[in-house]
């Protein structure tokens, strides 16, 4: 089958408004969800990072009240412990786009800290969306869309309707408050178009070739819709 290319953060913290470093990495459902479904239709996954770093998982994600329980983080550890693409990721700069059917980027904070102002993410995003490649990205993933400016500045995503997490929720999650800067906000200044559902409910938005989704819950049915994409 295809192959689907996972891109991961590589930051393993998120530096608040004060200078503190906050404790993250990726977001443990975000990777592991879409990573079994896409193996269960019998896709290859890669994993690609900011200079070929093992990607850090944030602790917080793999504790029991971030899962619905002990039962379910205990699956989800197990889950991620199976995905050994992760143990053994690209570097960013040596990603071919052609080689790949579709992209996909979890979130977690991870992303807030690198990969908004990651210059070679933000070009194969930009050109992932040209293409008509199926294209995901969840919860604080879209930080990343922030690096996929144009030639004149503008953002490769502006006047695209998406998911993400947003302000409300970063606020209910203690952040808000702490934050250098929120991301929905950011995304609205760029000229993305986010459609925000309730906090914490399942919101997957579909524009294009683009699959969003806005939190953790979204990120199981964002993958099926990238599947139905991929055929």
């Amino acid at each position: 089958m295809s192959k689907i290319l996972f891109v991961l953060t590589g930051a393993d913290h998120w530096t608040l408004a004060d200078g503190t470093e906050h404790p993250t990495g990726f977001w443990a459902e975000e990777a592991v969800a879409p990573y079994e479904a896409f193996k269960a239709a019998g896709h290859e996954v890669v994993v690609a990072t900011p200079g070929g770093v093992v990607p850090t998982v944030d602790k917080g994600s793999l504790a029991p009240e971030a899962n619905g329980g002990q039962e379910n983080a205990d699956r989800i550890a197990d889950a991620l412990a199976a995905f050994t693409e992760l143990q053994s990721p690209l570097a960013l700069e040596d990603v071919d786009l052609d080689d790949y059917a579709a992209v996909f980027y979890p979130g977690g904070h991870g992303p807030m800290e690198d990969l908004a102002v990651d210059a070679t993410s933000g070009r194969l995003l930009t050109r992932a969306l040209e293409s008509g490649k199926p294209l995901g990205v969840v919860c604080h993933g879209p930080a990343a869309l922030l690096a996929a400016t144009k030639g004149d500045g503008s953002n490769a995503f502006a006047g695209y309707d998406i998911a993400a997490f947003t302000d409300a929720e970063e606020a209910q999650a203690g952040f808000a408050d702490k934050a250098k800067w929120l991301l929905q906000s950011r995304l609205v200044d760029a000229g993305v178009n986010v459609k925000a559902g309730e906090p914490w409910a399942v919101n997957v938005v579909v524009d294009r070739n683009l699959v969003t989704g806005q939190n953790p819950a979204s990120s199981a049915p964002l993958a099926a819709e990238l599947l139905k994409k991929l055929g």
